[in-house]
């Protein structure tokens, strides 16, 4: 299927990062105002292909019990990040769309996998997708289709779930741009910073957070998917999910390296890589390369899910809960949490 699986109706794809002083703090820091600034592109190229839907991979919406998709026809609440809550209330109005979501959980369950429905109101839609909503579709023009990262699934399932997304974009004829809220890396300040002196938590993640642009800006985001486990080793605080979305886009947008890639800004925020990456489907491949990982269609079972960590492959099953330390989805080894 994958050689004849067609993915014209993936339009565009972006890369946002979610945490919310983009939205509510953004002239604390000249680097946050940056990143911020930038999703003004992003909602003007957005416009300028006016899509059917917004397909968004959430890192900041966990799920234990396979995977979910926000279905309900609009979804109006006031947020407050449980993490930043000095920082004030987020209301928003989103508007779903019902009959995709809807056959999403069904092309996912036909290859496999264990997904659901969500459709009630009060239902706490996390942090990233309600900061990326409002910079980029506060409006509500444009319905947006919110799934979740599975915190026990392993490549195979993240690459099938994304496929799922392709039969029922497919399936309904319908456009759509596909975006993944996530932070490059991922560790915060474990001492109070003041916002004008942010910076990455470390030259380590730096560099990796360079390295990674580097083969995004290239438009490689085949490569950039193979190397999410490594970059997870090096950049990433364990236990926190980062390279399952590369994994999910590269399903949805199609498994190769025919790109045009833009850095459109990054800055730290908090200590993590903030960087607004948009990708352009192109006829000429970044590199031609030979890739080492398998295109499953279908997911067949558990592959040592819970089997603990692999010391080379840092807990394949999901990035989210570690069973042996009890940690909860989103928790950080710092004093500070998560940063998706």
């Amino acid at each position: 299927m994958s050689q004849t699986t067609s993915h014209k109706n993936l339009l565009k794809a972006f890369v946002l990062p979610g945490l919310p002083h983009l939205l509510l703090a953004a002239d604390k820091n000249p680097g946050w105002k940056k990143v911020r600034n930038s999703f003004d592109q992003v909602k003007a190229s957005i416009d300028e292909l006016n899509p059917d839907v917004l397909l968004v991979y959430s890192t900041y919406w966990p799920s234990i019990l396979g995977h979910q998709v926000q279905t309900r026809e609009m979804s109006e609440w006031t947020h407050v990040d449980d993490q930043f809550h000095a920082l004030g209330s987020i209301p928003y109005k989103i508007k779903g769309d019902k009959k995709l979501g809807e056959s999403i959980v069904k092309n996912a369950k036909a290859r496999g996998l264990y997904a659901k429905t969500v459709d009630y109101n009060g239902f706490p839609i996390d942090t990233g997708s309600v900061v990326v909503h409002e910079l980029i579709n506060k409006d509500a023009r444009r319905p947006m289709v919110i799934v979740s990262s599975n915190v026990y699934s392993d490549r195979a399932e993240t690459v099938v779930f994304g496929k799922a997304a392709v039969d029922a974009l497919n399936e309904q004829g319908k456009t759509a741009v596909a975006i993944v809220v996530t932070s490059l890396s991922n560790r915060l300040h474990t001492r109070v910073v003041d916002p004008k002196e942010d910076h990455i938590h470390s030259l380590k993640d730096q560099e990796w957070n360079e390295k990674f642009m580097e083969f995004l800006g290239e438009g490689r985001l085949e490569d950039a998917s193979q190397l999410s486990r490594q970059f997870h080793k090096e950049a990433r605080v364990h236990k926190v999910a980062n390279f399952k979305p590369f994994w999910w886009l590269s399903a949805v947008m199609g498994a190769n390296n025919l790109y045009a890639g833009e850095i459109l800004s990054y800055a730290p925020v908090c200590g993590t890589g903030a960087a607004v990456i948009r990708l352009t489907p192109s006829n000429k491949a970044a590199r031609d390369l030979e890739f080492d990982e398998n295109d499953p269609e279908k997911y067949s079972g558990e592959r040592n899910v819970l089997g603990g960590e692999d010391k080379d492959s840092n807990f394949e099953g999901g990035e989210g809960f570690h069973p042996s330390s009890g940690m909860r989805a989103g928790d950080s080894d710092d004093t500070f949490g998560r940063a998706p």
